[in-house]
């Protein structure tokens, strides 16, 4: 399991974050190319871009789980990124959780 207090000093701030633990495998890289880079001094692999998409949030979650050394850490998820409510997240959210969909305010009065 990746360790925050092991975090190498290339990954860019954000949730994702490869530790020294990496053994330079290429498997993140190859699976998620637009996260992931390799440092040629070190040797390692780290997050140059943080995900932002529920897409992008995927693929970096494929590389993290992917990963053979556990090297790759994710100090939040996606449940903890504030979104504005009415936001088509939110939106789906509750309809995935059979929840009634709340009324989206319009600006209207009525």
């Amino acid at each position: 399991m990746a360790e925050n207090t092991d975090r190498l000093p290339q990954n860019i701030p954000g949730r994702y974050y490869v530790d020294s633990t990496c053994v330079d495998c290429d498997l993140c890289r190859n699976t998620a190319p637009n996260f992931f880079r390799r440092d040629e001094e070190t040797g390692f692999s780290f997050v140059y871009h943080q995900p932002g998409t529920l897409e992008e949030i995927a693929l970096a979650e494929e590389a993290k789980q992917g990963c053979p050394t556990e090297s790759i850490g994710n100090d939040g998820s996606i449940d903890s990124v504030p979104r504005p409510y009415g936001s088509q997240v939110e939106i789906e959210k509750l309809e995935i959780s059979n929840a009634p969909v709340p009324p989206v305010a319009t600006g209207r009065v009525s």
